[in-house]
């Protein structure tokens, strides 16, 4: 069997109707649907053919977003996160740059890195390089002035750990980002790269080797193998081309507001709501959420 989850402010019974319809229209023999937050969340069971459900079911409703997968192992035991624009609304290494007085000259490189035009390793080396000299306090300044946590990042995380999960925050970011939102989230490990710093000011260099997409891909297989996980346990999340390997090696492979080199390759997309709709993804219902 499969599951097909629906999510949306103010989803309503007769779009669920309306989407067993479709699924009925497709062969996809479609169950009985369930809610899982009244107006918010709901399954609708399917027996066969997820690529027609899914093909159906997405952009079929405004604001909604579908994620199809099978029903055995939908509840991970293994979440491997990326940070920037994923578990935080900003991307770290643009809103340094502000301080350093050329955001604008750097995003762009960054956004050309996260479609996947640019090799991520070198465009990192060469946006870091621009920031050489600039005062080691401005690190502080930025996670205290621009860093914010993702909506539905602590529910996410803190649920699933309490369910007997293990997360992974494994950041392209640097570490004196990555280490507090990882603890402030409640993730067990951060991965991220780390800035070099001389006489309180960036040297302008990353230290080596770089955490880049294949860093995330071998902590995903590497946790797996570690933990005694089939693939199908793992959840991979995240938004830029340097989390399309991780993302295609995990069960559920979510694109999360996603570049759209990620979203069309990704199993799951989350185009319109927070984090916590990879909690309804997991079958886990509003009142089992753990917050705070």
């Amino acid at each position: 069997m499969y599951i097909a989850t629906l999510v949306a402010d103010g989803l309503s019974a007769g779009q669920l109707s309306e989407a067993a319809d479709r699924l009925a229209g497709v062969d996809c023999a479609p169950g009985a649907w369930r809610w899982l937050d009244e107006g918010k969340a709901a399954d609708l069971p399917f027996a066969s053919d997820p690529g027609a459900a899914r093909a159906a079911l997405e952009g079929a409703f405004p604001a909604t977003d579908v994620i199809v997968q099978p029903e055995a192992n939908r509840a991970k035991k293994l979440l491997v996160a990326d940070m920037d624009s994923t578990m935080i609304t900003v991307e770290c290494i643009d809103e340094l740059a502000d301080y350093a007085g050329i955001k604008a000259q750097i995003a762009e490189v960054t956004e050309r890195a996260m479609r996947g035009e640019l090799d991520f390793a070198e465009a990192l080396d060469a946006r870091v390089a621009l920031l050489k000299d600039l005062e080691e306090s401005a690190i502080d300044r930025c996670l205290a002035e621009r860093v914010r946590l993702m909506p539905g990042a602590k529910a996410l995380v803190r649920t699933m750990r309490a369910r007997g999960a293990t997360t992974i925050l494994v950041s392209g970011g640097f570490t004196r980002f990555a280490e507090p939102v990882g603890a402030e989230i409640g993730f067990d490990r951060v991965i991220a790269n780390v800035l070099e710093i001389g006489d309180a000011r960036l040297t302008g260099t990353v230290a080596k080797p770089i955490v880049d997409s294949g860093t995330k891909e071998t902590t995903l297989l590497g946790a797996l193998t570690e933990l005694g996980l089939a693939a199908e346990a793992s959840m991979a999340v995240g938004d830029g081309a340097n989390d399309l390997a991780m993302i295609r090696q995990a069960g559920l492979g979510v694109a999360y507001h996603a570049k759209p080199i990620v979203a069309a390759a990704a199993g799951a997309r989350i185009d319109h709501g927070d984090l916590t709709a990879l909690l309804y993804a997991q079958g886990i219902a509003r009142a089992e959420w753990v917050e705070g």
